[in-house]
This record gives structure tokens, C-alpha cells and sequence, in this order.
């Protein structure tokens, strides 16, 4: 086993990797950003090495200062991640070079898999079945849209080295095939420095499932059993769940087959993952399979695979990497209960997905325990079957340089019902303030119809859109409630011995009322607390009036009783505004302190603003042009993603503000629109 090794990578996947070395005695040396320099995963390493600036091209993409830095450290190993420099082939053969191993597979695996195009050439050869299409090496726009046009739509532009949903778009017209493809070209480069593209027939109802690979330099190979990976957003994924549901054990077996004649096909070394894409038979009694690709990396969804067979994936990687057989050979592994993986990102789901960036105000998770094994080698889950992989906490920030990603919860139960259940308690018990989350979408996808009766595919959230995206907000006496008990456990708090510091609003004569401006859901809510001598307390909300008490169990929770309601509610406050958790959903409002805001005017109009720093890609029209509400303007590159901005309103354009490849602060005005 190695003595020390380096990390080349951040976030929770770094946290992750430390968290395992440190179990076995090994050392670890983090690499950082300018922009990570305070950041957990150098905190979770015994040393850390800075390597540039805040963009991944100045550091994190650096092969030659993060091999500088694991030699001037005394690293005899470097485990990339994923993302990153984790599937790149001319890093891997750099560390063989250096005398440094990599803990991943052979330069000339990683060569032969990270092409989409030349892996499914070689699954080809094989006999393994493809989805239709062209994976060849010509890239002129015009033949690849000939290829489309003949394949038929709706087809499936990817990137052929691509991963994790980028370079990615589905294209329904041949006349969207141009705009669709330069986008994925763009993208393509800047995530992975390779613009290539193949184009395939997009399978209806496709459900995404993955097989766990592991091999070692003596030559065996097992699979760890499959991952459904279906539920997805603009092709990334959001719930992953071990084993796939609705899949037969004669099914499994030949997926597993598949996928470990492929990694043998191409000499593979360590942690990979075969995908499929997989849809019901003609008489819907099992899936028939394709190909997809392989990703020759540890997963983000490697902890429900962990979960379901007591399984320390990177331990395997660490031990592999140092020239140890496996552990278990394919007869000794076995799949037990059910796991889920909920992505937690900084993103906002009801813009569009659009990411997200600031400080993590509160971040709160729920009582959980790490995964282990116990003595037998067998999974062993506390009270709290719950796992948590973060890479960020409270009071770190959310830049724009990296993906949105803020942590990975992992729930494992004796069967789906169990493990769906388990899911619930804990995303509602993950509070996060201070920026948006898909905390609460997570919650409504795992608690959809479609998702508990395993009615999976990769449009899951797609056609539940009307469920997912139209979900009726917390109850207003809840909102209210939490409101009153939390400013009422403030003013307790700065009470003292002399009667004069109490601020209950207590009058010798009559009723004591204590009033409230509340926003919430852009209405106004005129609140008054009253207080009579008896002890009762009621909340009055325009012609409505409920009894109302509360107790305070924490800094943060409230035992509140609205109009005989119960709720047990968390509330955190951040200048005006006000989030407040509840069992079965969250809500913000805003407190609003009218004498602050008495200047206030009226917000300027005609502007069109960047939603999140970034770099301007494209306009989509030009000065003087006459432009319709939804019509999209801008084109701008953030968080490794294209995100398209449309206009706010009908107009005309009076000027464009910046240029394409201009840096934009968030806020920015991008253009100015005058009125038709």
C-alpha cells in the first residue's frame, strides 16, 4: 500500500478519497485554486499545494504543476477524481512516466474508452449491441446533419469525449440541427478540449443504467452489480438508485458479462463503469440493451453501489493501483437492500436549472452515519441509515468556476419502499439557505408517482413537469407562524433582569399587538400578533384570525400551533429574509422593515441583466432589431454549462453592452431594450 498519495481534484470527491486514505494509514496531499484555498478538501488532507488560478485551465487542468506538486511532496501516487484530468490519457502515461502511479486504468485504456466514437467501434466488434448512428471521424456541419436527417429525429448530439451531460443536445428538426451542433462544438471544447461529435438515433422511454467494473493487473475483472441512472435534467443526472428496478437476474448477468468483456477487451485497470442505454422489450417483460460508453473513472453515483454490497470502492482503487489482487472475486460478491443517491446542487430548478452561486448562509444536514463495514465485511448502517459526501459547509461559498455540486446524500433501506421512505425524512431534514438548492424539486421527484412505482426514464422530468415544477406552497399560517416564533425567541434572547428590555408590546389596558409586514409568494401580508392579559395569543392576516402558540426547542426550531394546526418548523433569518423548513416542504418570505425601504423607488426597466458571472458566448441579435417576449438574446458560458437568456419583454434592442468573450459580473447589463 502506498504511504502517501495526491489528490487531484476538490469538492467532496477529494473529501471522499482523504476519508478512505485516512482509514488505511495513508497520507494525503490536497491541490488547490486560488479560489479553494480555504476550501474542505484542503482542510481534509495532512498537506495541500497551490497550483494556480481560479479558472480549471490555470490549475485543476494543470497536469504539470499537479505532477510537480506530488513530486516535490513525496506522493508516490495521484488519484484524479472524476471530472478533471481523471479520463485524460496524456496524464495518465505523464504519471507512468514520472515513476508516479495513477490510480486508474492504463493510458491505453483510457484511450480506447474515452472516445465515444472509438469505443462503440470496438463494442461493435464485439457483438455488443449499439444504437443506431454515426460515430465516425468526420465533423463537417453539413454531412453530420445529412447523417441525422438519415438516421431520422429525434436524435442525440454528443460529445465524443465527453461526460457528465455536457456537449449534449436533443434535436427534434433538421432545421435545429446547425444551432444545436455549434452549441455542443462549444461546449465540447471548453469542458474537454475536444470538439468532436457523434450523432445518434435517441431511443423513446430511455432508461440510463450502469455497470460497476473493477480489474486488477492480474488479470481479473468482476462487475459490482448496475446502477438505474435514468432521472436526469439536460442530460445530467439527479437521482441514482442501486439495483436497477424491474430488472431480471438473467438480464443483470448478461449486462455484467457485457460490461466485463469490455474492460478484458482493452487490458482495463481499476474502477470503471460500462453505461447502457436500455429500454422494455416488445412485450415490456425485460429491458433489451445498447451501449453507450464507458467511463473509465470512479463514478459521482460509486456510494449506492458502496452501499448495496459493504464495498469500499476506493479502497479497491487504492489497493489495485498499488499491484494488489481483489479482494473479492465474482462468486463472493452479493447485493443487499436498496440505495438512492440525491445530487444537492446550487442550482434553481423553476429558472430552468439555472446554477446558483453565493454563501451557504446555513447549511444543515441530517443525523446520518458514514458508510462502513462491520466485522463480517458486511454493510453495517446505524439508526440512521443516511450517508452524507459533502465537499462544502456552512458559511463556504458557491463560485462560479466549477460545477454546482454541494454534496451527494446517500440513503440505503432493506427494500425501494424502505430506502424511498428513508429518502424523504432526510432531504426534509437538509436545510440550505443562502443561495438556491434543488432540495426541494430532489424531494418532489422522489415523491412523484412516476419515481415510486419505477416508472423510469431519462424524460421522467420532463412529462411530470406539471407535478414537479407546479407544487402548492407551504401553508401560510405555517410560514406566518414561523415567522412570529422566531422573531419572538429574538426578542427573548436580548432580554435581561430590567423589565424595560422586554419588547412584547405588554400595555396595561387591552390587548397588546405586535405587527408584522410579510411577503410571501409576492403578496403583501399585513401581520399583527395579539397578545391579551389572559395569555392567549392569536395572529391576525387580513380578515382571517388564528389561535396561535409556540415553543421555542432550539436555536433554530419551533414547536409552533396555528389555528390547532402542529407544526415542528426550523427558521433561519438573513437580513429581510426568512426560510422556514417544515416536515412537508420549506418557504421563504421576506420580513419586511417598511421604514428601510421608505426611499425605496421604483426598479428601473428596459435592461437586461447576467443572471451569474460569466463569459459572454453569443448575441442572438444585434441593434435596432425588434425582439418578442421569450425570444432568446444572449448566449453566456457559466459553471462548465451554455445557459440561454431570452427577453424579459417586447422590445428593441438599443445597444449591446459587451462582446463576445467579455467577462460579465453577475448583475451585468448585457443590452438595453427600449419599448416597440
Amino acid at each position: 500500500m502506498f504511504n502517501k498519495i495526491l489528490i487531484a481534484n476538490r469538492g467532496e470527491i477529494a473529501c471522499r478519497v482523504a476519508a478512505t486514505a485516512r482509514r488505511l494509514g495513508v497520507r494525503t496531499v490536497a491541490v488547490y485554486s486560488d479560489a479553494d484555498a480555504g476550501a474542505r478538501h484542503v482542510l481534509a488532507c495532512d498537506e495541500a499545494v497551490a497550483i494556480g488560478g481560479a479558472a480549471p485551465k490555470e490549475s485543476y487542468l494543470r497536469a504539470d504543476r499537479i505532477l510537480a506538486a506530488a513530486k516535490a511532496a513525496g506522493a508516490q501516487a495521484v488519484h484524479p477524481g472524476y471530472g478533471f484530468l481523471s479520463e485524460n490519457e496524456g496524464f495518465a502515461r505523464a504519471c507512468a512516466e514520472a515513476g508516479i502511479a495513477f490510480i486508474g486504468p492504463p493510458a491505453a485504456a483510457i484511450a480506447a474508452m474515452g472516445s465515444k466514437s472509438a469505443a462503440k467501434a470496438l463494442m461493435g466488434a464485439a457483438g455488443v449491441p449499439l444504437v443506431p448512428g454515426y460515430h465516425g471521424e468526420r465533423q463537417e456541419a453539413a454531412f453530420l446533419r445529412e447523417q441525422a436527417d438519415a438516421i431520422g429525429y429525434p436524435v442525440l448530439i454528443k460529445a465524443s469525449a465527453g461526460g457528465g451531460g455536457k456537449g449534449m443536445r436533443r434535436v427534434e428538426k433538421s432545421a435545429d440541427f446547425d444551432a444545436a451542433l455549434a452549441s455542443c462544438q462549444r461546449e465540447a471544447q471548453s469542458s474537454f478540449g475536444d470538439a468532436k461529435v457523434l450523432i445518434e438515433r435517441y431511443v423513446t422511454r430511455p432508461r440510463h443504467i450502469e455497470i460497476q467494473v473493477f480489474a486488477d493487473t492480474q488479470g481479473e475483472c468482476v462487475y459490482l452489480f448496475e446502477r438505474d441512472c435514468s432521472v436526469q435534467r439536460r442530460h445530467q443526472k439527479v437521482l441514482e438508485e442501486a439495483p436497477a428496478p424491474g430488472m431480471s437476474a438473467e438480464r443483470r448477468a448478461e449486462m455484467g458479462a457485457a460490461a466485463v468483456a469490455a474492460a478484458k477487451a482493452v487490458g482495463y485497470v481499476g474502477a470503471g463503469t460500462v453505461e447502457f442505454i436500455a429500454e422494455p422489450t416488445p412485450d415490456s417483460s425485460d429491458l433489451r440493451f445498447y451501449f453507450m460508453e464507458m467511463n473509465t473513472r470512479l463514478q459521482v453515483e460509486h456510494p449506492v453501489t458502496e452501499a448495496i454490497t459493504g464495498v469500499d470502492l476506493v479502497e479497491w482503487q487504492l489497493r489495485v493501483a498499488a499491484g494488489e489482487a481483489l479482494p473479492l472475486r465474482q462468486e463472493k460478491l452479493r447485493s443487499r437492500g436498496h440505495a438512492i443517491e440525491a445530487r444537492i446542487c446550487a442550482e434553481n430548478p423553476d429558472a430552468g436549472f439555472m446554477p446558483a452561486i453565493g454563501n451557504l448562509d446555513v447549511a444543515r444536514w441530517p443525523a446520518h452515519v458514514a458508510f462502513c463495514r462491520n466485522a463480517d465485511g458486511e454493510p453495517f448502517h446505524g439508526p440512521a441509515p443516511v450517508r452524507i459526501d459533502a465537499g462544502f459547509g456552512e458559511g463556504d461559498t458557491i463560485s462560479p468556476h466549477y460545477d454546482s455540486m454541494i454534496a451527494k446524500l446517500i440513503v440505503w433501506g432493506s427494500d425501494r419502499a424502505q430506502a424511498l421512505a428513508l429518502l424523504d425524512v432526510a432531504l426534509a431534514q437538509t436545510h440550505i439557505v443562502g443561495l438556491h438548492t434543488n432540495v426541494a424539486f430532489l424531494r418532489r421527484v422522489a415523491g412523484s408517482q412516476a419515481f415510486a412505482s419505477a416508472d423510469l426514464d431519462t424524460a421522467l422530468i420532463e412529462r411530470e413537469h406539471a407535478a414537479l415544477f407546479e407544487a402548492p406552497p407551504l401553508p401560510l399560517p405555517c410560514v406566518v407562524g414561523g415567522i412570529v416564533a422566531h422573531a419572538l425567541a429574538l426578542e427573548r434572547g436580548r432580554e435581561t433582569a430590567d423589565p424595560w428590555s422586554r419588547a412584547d408590546a405588554w400595555r396595561l389596558y387591552g390587548a397588546a399587538t405586535r405587527r408584522f409586514e410579510i411577503e410571501v409568494q409576492g403578496e403583501h401580508h399585513r401581520v399583527a400578533l395579539e397578545r391579551t392579559h389572559g395569555g392567549a395569543e392569536w395572529i391576525v392576516v387580513g380578515d382571517a384570525r388564528w389561535s396561535f402558540a409556540c415553543a421555542q426547542l432550539d436555536a433554530d426550531r419551533h414547536e409552533i400551533t396555528v389555528d390547532g394546526r402542529r407544526w415542528v418548523v426550523a427558521v433561519y433569518a438573513s437580513g429581510e429574509q426568512v426560510s422556514v423548513f417544515a416536515p412537508e416542504g420549506s418557504g421563504i418570505a421576506h420580513e419586511v422593515d417598511l421604514i428601510a425601504h421608505a426611499g425605496d423607488g421604483a426598479a428601473e426597466g428596459g435592461r437586461l441583466t447576467a443572471p451569474m458571472p460569466g463569459k459572454v458566448i453569443a448575441f442572438l441579435a444585434k441593434a435596432g432589431d425588434a425582439v418578442t417576449l421569450g425570444q432568446p438574446l444572449a448566449v453566456m458560458e457559466a459553471m462548465k454549462m451554455e445557459h440561454t437568456i431570452s427577453a424579459p419583454r417586447d422590445g428593441t434592442i438599443e445597444a449591446l453592452l459587451y462582446a463576445p468573450g467579455d467577462q460579465v459580473d453577475e448583475g451585468g447589463e448585457l443590452l438595453r431594450l427600449a419599448p416597440l
